[in-house]
């Protein structure tokens, strides 16, 4: 298959290895003059810029973690002026506050330019039609991905994500090549098509570009088999960038990171220490030319493995790992990153005292749910249906906006939700 930008994709590691030091110079320099979180930090090392001579010296710096990012919301992360940033996302996987993540003109430019690379590794190209069914919003669910079809010269068909009849009568109609959704999502317009007697056969469909939520080797087949397509697995962090950072090319056997602009390590999950190539464990992430809020040292959660082994494509950049779970209390719903806490942040403001909850995540069909089952205090009833469905209500709402996934909430007895931890864990996962 084609190669984007084969002098960044296939560049020797020697060369990429001297552009990762100077791009992350230029990066340490402008944190500690632009950033007072970063400033604040070094200075308590008592750590410059300027001593940082070579690749490794980035392990003498801390980690950045979701707790700072919502601590410093909503503009204290960003490294350039307000006025030079023209477009904000925020995201809500995190503890308390969003998380606001600012582009430049340059940042934006960036982002087409990698997503391009990973849309051509997966065989899209200027021919294709493309349906993204990812959310548009606040989050970078859609963007960038569909920035990287527009640099392509391809066309892109922005239906978001649910409507599946009208879905498929798209898919059908405008001849789609390139599905671009969650594995969930794909399946649901797999059981759509049989429910509507479209024999996929009929359809245009040659490539799937699955993101948002973590899959199966397994869903991978059944999704291949039932769209008659060939679905390719990529890797998107919002705090970092969005879609667009690393993707399988035509081998899949792991998903090329875009190296000359995200340096990677992976750690401990428990002690932080770096491990080698090969080793299971959780992704940490520096970028290396983002301008408006740029991440040193990044704890993703995501635990996964890195390969530097060469590829088969011609591509020399490492390759991330099926992502293999958290290694935090963050759970993925509906592509969404969740945080139990803040669940329990948000129930606090509603019910006045520390809630005693738990969440219950589960699937029907190809669909995620998320339960939130809330501890009524003794002593308190609802009189009348009429009020607790009212309560219930805003309670659904008031979730629903501070997490990003609308939950059922169901009401428990008083004492029927074990409160210790061992026995009765926060978060039950009834998903395969």
């Amino acid at each position: 298959m084609p190669i984007y930008d084969r002098e960044a994709e296939c560049m020797e590691r020697e060369e990429l290895a001297q552009l990762q030091l100077e791009r992350l110079q230029a990066t340490l320099h402008r944190v500690y003059k632009n950033v007072k979180f970063y400033k604040k930090r070094f200075d308590a090392l008592g750590f410059l810029p300027e001593d940082c001579q070579s690749l490794e010296d980035l392990a003498r710096l801390p980690f950045t973690t979701r707790h700072d990012l919502a601590a410093s919301y909503p503009y204290e992360m960003f490294a350039v002026p307000l006025r030079e940033v023209v477009r904000i996302h925020s995201s809500t996987g995190s503890p308390g506050n969003p998380i606001v993540m600012g582009y430049t003109c340059r940042d934006l430019r960036t982002w087409a330019k990698l997503a391009a690379r990973v849309l051509t590794a997966a065989g899209v190209d200027r021919d294709d039609v493309v349906q993204v069914t990812l959310a548009y919003g606040l989050m970078t669910s859609a963007f960038g991905l569909h920035y990287g079809v527009e640099l392509l010269g391809a066309s892109v068909i922005p239906t978001g994500p649910g409507g599946t009849a009208r879905q498929v009568q798209i898919m059908r109609d405008y001849r789609t090549s390139v599905l671009i959704s969650t594995p969930g999502y794909a399946l649901v317009i797999a059981d759509a098509l049989e429910a509507l007697g479209v024999d996929p056969k009929t359809l245009h469909l040659k490539v799937g570009l699955m993101a948002g939520e973590p899959w199966t080797e397994a869903q991978r087949a059944e999704i291949e088999a039932r769209l008659l397509l060939t679905a390719y697995d990529n890797y998107a962090l919002s705090e970092a960038m969005g879609p667009g950072m690393a993707g399988e090319c035509e081998h899949r056997q792991g998903m090329h990171l875009n190296e000359d602009h995200f340096y990677p390590e992976v750690v401990d999950p428990a002690t932080g220490a770096p491990l080698p190539p090969g080793e299971l464990g959780e992704l940490v992430l520096t970028t290396l030319s983002r301008e408006a809020t740029p991440l040193i040292r990044f704890r993703t959660g995501d635990l996964t493995r890195l390969d530097f082994r060469p590829c088969p494509c011609g591509r020399t950049l490492a390759r991330l790992g099926r992502i293999a779970g958290r290694a935090d209390q963050v759970v993925v719903v509906k592509g969404i990153n969740i945080f139990p806490e803040r669940v329990g942040q948000i129930l606090a403001q509603m019910v006045g005292e520390d809630p005693v909850y738990q969440l219950v995540i589960g699937r029907e069909g190809a669909l995620d749910y998320l339960e939130v089952r809330l501890e009524v205090r003794e002593g308190v009833f609802f009189d009348k249906m009429t009020a607790q469905r009212e309560f219930l209500q805003k309670l659904t709402t008031k979730l629903a906006q501070g997490i990003g996934v609308t939950p059922r909430v169901k009401l428990v007895e008083p004492h029927s939700i074990d409160r210790r931890r061992e026995t009765s864990p926060l978060v039950i996962d009834l998903r395969p």
